[in-house]
């Protein structure tokens, strides 16, 4: 069967009856199986899989199936599957059988996509490189000696290495835009609110979303139109109305964009992704759109802001996992506190138990007024900064990483060196704006540069549009 690069190849060939959903179901099983050396699904549905390829068959038939018939999917493991495991990739939840599904799966099975497995990630979403995980590390399809990004680096994988048509990641500063950057992929990341969060295992609730990994932009915006829009089971989620994102990414007006001084001149920038994120700007120019140079001196802050105020959250929702409810508990144990301690010291990974404790420091009654209270008053100013100045431009471009992806182990003694990975996506994060990971050409090692495009909230259609013309300048 030939390779399918979109869905709409996938449709073309079901229109064509050159294949069938379960065809293209068993097309992707062989790949997974081939490619399973690069970890990028810790569990694959293949029976279920099959059962919903036929179901779905017999729908066409019928005239009756939804608009992602034969949409392949895989799922990051943080989402809940109903009757699947789901353990955040962390030795805490091993075994944990999901018991109900998520709203952003259930819309996309409702529309007929099928779940084909779970992805890998770092545990409980936290790393940028896909080496925290209990499942063991995720390797990039490019170059199996480098990371693929993280947290979400199994979910970019599976599509750089075509095991499924789309998958879906989470980002809370960065975790589906930096892997897609490092895989050559495309990842959104919505306005926090526009997509459910019901179901999700929490790392940090004021930040996480639920995004996507795609090809094409507008495979992107066909499953984000799908799972967007208001949840009753999740009271911070939107009602503001979704539109038809895949219909809506014809683009010919001029368009006012801002880029930041501060990122194209960062210390800590590759040579290689300057050149190609100014090539983009200047491309932009002689289209006729205008291009403007602003400053963002708060830049310096944003890391910091995001790192305290993530890791006190994580410290509050982590603290469920303690042995007596559900998930692992140490056999180790003599008494309550010595289960409580033994739990979580064995059941955690390591980078998950700094942000613990991070987090709890920032919470304690002694510095609490100092770090907690003192950054949430910097986010509303970056909040404000970022929407203030996004409603003067249509859109901020920026790299989406300082760097390409690096070799495993590379930063793995150093954790600032790799929470400097996420500089340049932790604003949108902060700020709760929509934000895009495009390719943007290789590097000297063949290695791929992801160009960050940022909106303000709740204008997806108006990135999707913008996105899907950037790619074309980009090719």
């Amino acid at each position: 069967m030939e390779k399918f690069d979109s869905f709409d190849d996938i449709k073309k060939s079901l229109e064509k009856r050159e294949a069938d959903c379960k065809s293209i179901v068993t097309y992707y099983l062989n790949n997974i199986q081939t490619k399973a050396h690069l970890n990028a699904f810790v569990e694959v549905y293949a029976q279920s899989a099959l059962q919903q390829a036929e179901q779905i068959d017999e729908k066409i038939s019928k005239g009756k199936a939804g608009k992602l018939a034969g949409m392949v999917i895989g799922i990051k493991d943080v989402l809940n599957f109903s009757g699947h495991e789901s353990n955040a990739s962390s030795n805490i939840l091993k075994g944990y059988i999901s018991q109900y599904t998520s709203t952003a799966v259930q819309r996309l099975i409702n529309e007929d996509a099928i779940i084909i497995g779970r992805l890998n990630c770092d545990e409980f979403g936290m790393g940028s490189s896909n080496e925290n995980s209990a499942h063991g590390k995720v390797l990039n399809a490019l170059d199996e000696s480098r990371v693929p990004g993280g947290s979400s680096g199994g979910s970019a994988v599976a599509v750089q290495a075509n095991l499924c048509t789309v998958s879906l990641g989470t980002d809370t500063g960065g975790s589906v835009r930096q892997p897609a950057a490092f895989t050559g992929v495309i990842g959104m990341k919505p306005t926090y609110s526009r997509v459910s969060r019901w179901g999700l295992i929490a790392y940090a609730s004021s930040f996480d979303t639920i995004g996507v990994f795609s090809k094409t932009v507008k495979d992107n915006a066909l499953v984000m139109e799908v799972m967007a829009g208001h949840d009753e089971f999740d009271s911070t989620s939107s009602r503001k109305p979704v539109h038809h994102y895949s219909e809506l990414l014809h683009f010919e007006k001029k368009v006012k964009v801002a880029y930041f001084t501060e990122t194209l001149e960062s210390p800590a920038l590759q040579p290689e992704i300057k050149v190609q994120t100014e090539a983009i700007l200047e491309k932009l120019k002689a289209e006729g759109h205008e291009v403007k140079e602003v400053h963002f001196p708060l830049l310096k802050y944003t890391l910091p802001t995001y790192y305290i105020l993530t890791t006190a959250e994580a410290s509050s929702n982590l603290s469920r996992f303690d042995g007596v409810k559900y998930g692992y508990r140490s056999p180790n144990a003599h008494n309550l506190e010595s289960m409580y301690k033994l739990t979580r010291s064995e059941g955690f990974g390591e980078e998950v138990k700094r942000r613990i404790m991070l987090g709890t420091f920032v919470l304690s009654a002694s510095y609490y007024d100092a770090y907690f209270t003192k950054a949430q008053r910097v986010r509303r100013i970056i909040k404000d900064f970022t929407e203030n100045l996004l409603d003067d431009f249509d859109y901020l471009i920026m790299p989406t990483t300082p760097t390409t992806a690096f070799k495993f182990g590379e930063h793995s003694g150093d954790p600032v060196a790799m929470y400097l990975e996420d500089l340049f996506t932790v604003q949108a994060s902060v700020s709760g704006v929509p934000a895009i990971s495009l390719p943007n050409g290789k590097d000297q090692n063949g290695m791929p540069i992801g160009l960050q495009v940022i909106a303000n909230s709740y204008k997806e259609a108006e990135l999707y549009a913008f996105s899907n013309y950037l790619t074309e300048l980009t090719t």
